[in-house]
């Protein structure tokens, strides 16, 4: 390596780190309010996981439905989110993220219509489906765009505002719940599950004040329009001429060198193969990751555990409808309070000490919890002792969910794939990590059943025993980095450390 060269690399080294330490100084108002407006999307999600928790007693009282019905009900719109999920990344490559922000609002929305007007059950479960496709969307979509907008700095921080309105959808629905338990059981659950238009209303207007993700448009070879984009998003000018190379040299090597200007035409054609097929090396590693995180995100149980709490307090001893929406309250102020913790220092200490710390908390939360639900199944008094003990529990266990696996989940999955396999193989994780907790919401009760709620804890502590093994072992840190230099931690390492001996080698 001549002296030029090493001078060239050393002057790109070093406007690149400008470009990051310019970052760390502040955010950017407007990439705040995109992440903000797209994030808005998995309010939908969570209210639907609160305020069904509580409508569920209700429905199951006015219209006289079996337990198995109480679990298809809730866990139909989970199996149905993953189609949603499935389509969502093949979607936004061909109609770019915005609009499919605006299809997820907008199927939600018709289906939060049919639960709260639906006279019968099968036309209530039907509203479900129909809700569970717009949620898989939104659950794709929202952490994709915010994460394609983004500077390295700051994504972890933006990234993790979807699981912010998640569990802001979640503490809503249990304010709901605690609010309309008092009117009449046919009017009640209806106003719960109805209510949901009325954020999905809003999401469709705001989104018409976000630009489209400049990474799509780079894609399309509209790099004109995308230029324009990340001068909105960055601090500078030069900033945003220097993402926009290096977008465009990630898009060149994804696309081949016609990608600027010539790929007006792409549609995602070939990802499925590449990603199923006939992946590399590095994509498998990718695959693995993306599909591990989300695959333990549901097999924890948190999604069951809000759905079913009322009744796992219920077995527990507390009858009455409004302490236990109260309890619901209280898990939910804990899930807020946590979960805005690990979004605003989650670009400090990096994905991978927050969610090893969240997993590990999570495992001795669930073993604490069961150990003290079996010590209510055989005690006869229920000692109020031991249900707070249950309660404090179940509020840890939730709590370590937020601080890891719930907002870095998305933050991994959208952030680790290239450029051209980004939407659906992040689609393709969420699929995973919908079907999961479908199973688990239609299975937690029936399970339950034959092993106690006690034992199920357990096992969801075995279950996070081995997560924690898991994230030690396969998912590299991604703090700080750019988009385009994350893929360079799945490539082989042993070539990896070829080249770095060939260098030391020309270097001596």
């Amino acid at each position: 390596m001549d002296a030029n060269e090493m001078e060239s690399q050393q002057q790109k080294a070093a406007g690149e780190d400008d470009f990051r330490h310019t970052s760390t100084a502040g955010l950017n108002k407007f990439t705040l309010l995109c992440a903000l407006l797209a994030s808005t999307n998995s309010i939908l999600l969570g209210y639907d996981i609160g305020v069904m928790s509580g409508a569920v007693l209700f429905i199951k009282e006015n219209l006289k439905i079996t337990s198995v019905q109480v679990e298809i009900l809730v866990g139909s719109l989970n199996v149905l989110s993953l189609v949603g999920s499935l389509a969502s990344g093949k979607t936004s490559d061909y109609i770019g993220r915005r609009y499919t922000i605006v299809l997820a609002a907008a199927t939600f929305l018709v289906g939060a219509l049919l639960m709260g007007f639906a006279p019968s059950f099968p036309l209530l479960l039907a509203g479900r489906i129909v809700a569970g496709i717009g949620v898989g969307y939104s659950l794709m979509i929202a952490p994709l765009y915010t994460a394609e907008i983004s500077p390295a700095m700051k994504r972890g921080f933006l990234t993790s505002l979807p699981e912010v309105f998640i569990v802001s959808g979640i503490l809503l629905g249990y304010i709901v719940n605690f609010s309309l338990s008092g009117l009449p059981q046919n009017i009640n659950w209806r106003l719960m599950l109805g209510l949901a238009a009325v954020p999905a209303i809003a999401i469709g207007i705001g989104v018409t004040a976000m630009p489209e993700s400049p990474r799509w448009l780079v894609m399309k070879g509209r790099t004109d329009e995308a230029k324009r984009v990340l001068i909105k998003v960055s601090d500078t000018v030069q900033e945003a001429e220097f993402r926009l190379s290096e977008i465009m040299k990630a898009a060149a090597m994804d696309l081949g060198e016609a990608t600027s200007s010539n790929h007006s035409d792409w549609r995602g054609q070939g990802v499925w193969k590449e990603l199923l097929l006939n992946p590399s090396k590095p994509v498998c590693r990718i695959i693995i990751a993306a599909i591990g995180i989300n695959f333990f995100m549901q097999a924890s149980g948190n999604d069951a555990v809000i759905y079913y709490c009322p009744e796992v307090f219920k077995d527990a001893g507390i009858q009455d409808k409004r302490q236990l929406f109260g309890v619901n309250v209280i898990m939910g102020v804990a899930k807020a309070t946590f979960v805005l913790i690990s979004a605003v220092y989650l670009d400090r200490f990096g994905r991978r000490p927050l969610l090893l710390l969240g997993s590990i908390g999570m495992a001795v939360s669930l073993a604490v919890l069961g150990m003290g639900s079996k010590f209510l199944q055989h005690s006869e008094t229920k000692p109020l002792w031991a249900i707070i003990v249950c309660i404090i529990a179940v509020c840890a266990d939730v709590s370590f969910f937020s601080i890891g696996l719930g907002p870095i989940a998305w933050v991994y999955s959208s952030e680790i794939f290239p450029l051209r396999l980004r939407a659906q193989g992040t689609g393709l994780a969420i699929s995973v990590n919908r079907l999961v907790s479908g199973v688990m919401s239609m299975t937690f009760l029936t399970i339950s059943e034959k092993i106690t709620f006690g034992g199920m804890f357990f096992v969801l502590s075995g279950i996070m025993v081995v997560a924690t093994l898991f994230f030690f072992y396969f998912l590299p840190e991604t703090k700080n980095k750019s988009l385009e230099e994350v893929w360079a931690l799945f490539e082989d390492k042993d070539r990896t450390g070829d080249d770095k001996r060939g260098m030391q080698m020309r270097e001596m």
